[in-house]
């Protein structure tokens, strides 16, 4: 079983992103944009029922990120006749480049390390999982376990076909079976009955990452002190003027 990391925490790496990026334009506005951009990916859940494997894939592909890159650049090429630009200024422009950023960096690239993503969906259906080790050894010299020398056998290559993340809406049982006598293992011969559904919603489920939630709201409610602040002292200075 993975313990992928929550919608909590990819949002709480997301605003530690933005909070380091956007500079003086990090506020509640670019802030609300970036965690809804970092959310966006995980939607595909919500598309478990229609298409199985769905999660993790049809809003985890890397060619989303890709794509969307794509558009602003094409679209800060055009200079005066830019639509971001012209409706929303440099300010826009960047507030949303530091938003794809993120939902490639905050939302994807965290799950192709836990668990994997099918990477390149709709274009190859395979689930990739960037995981391993990298360290140097006075026995071993340098050992990195990320790259396999040997491509895995065909039959164990996980697709939407034969392979999903189990999901909150799930409605099959997740903790076994008891039989109507309470044994549990069924050797009573009493008639066997399917427990109730326990759905999981993950918020912190490592250490690190409980750690994460608190240091995020920290630095994010911190810079937005700062951004009120400054725009508080800018008025004034306008007014004294």
């Amino acid at each position: 079983m993975y313990v992928v990391p929550s919608t909590l925490v990819h949002v709480a790496l997301a605003l530690l992103i933005a909070a380091a990026l956007l500079g003086e334009e990090f506020d509640g506005r670019s802030a609300l944009v970036v965690a809804a951009a970092t959310v966006l990916p995980d939607l595909d859940v919500a598309l478990e029922p229609l298409l199985s494997g769905a999660h993790r894939s049809v809003g985890h592909t890397l060619l989303l990120p890709a794509t969307l890159f794509a558009l602003l650049w094409w679209d800060a090429r055009r200079g005066t006749d830019s639509r971001l630009r012209r409706r929303y200024g440099a300010r826009g422009v960047r507030v949303a480049a530091v938003a794809v950023a993120c939902l490639f960096g905050a939302a994807i690239v965290p799950d192709l390390v836990v668990g994997g993503v099918n990477a390149l969906y709709p274009l190859h259906d395979t689930f990739y999982t960037v995981d391993g080790r990298l360290f140097y050894s006075t026995d071993r010299g340098w050992v990195q376990t990320f790259v396999e020398r040997s491509p895995p056998e065909p039959a164990s290559r996980r697709t939407t076909e034969n392979f999903a993340f189990r999901t909150v809406l799930d409605a099959e049982p997740t903790l076994g079976v008891e039989s109507a006598g309470g044994d549990s293992g069924g050797e009573s011969g009493g008639e066997s009955r399917p427990r109730r559904v326990e759905r999981i919603f993950p918020v912190a489920m490592t250490g690190f990452r409980a750690w994460l939630l608190p240091l995020a709201a920290f630095v994010t409610g911190v810079r937005l002190w700062q951004s009120r602040r400054a725009a508080g002292g800018d008025r004034g200075d306008d007014t004294g003027a």
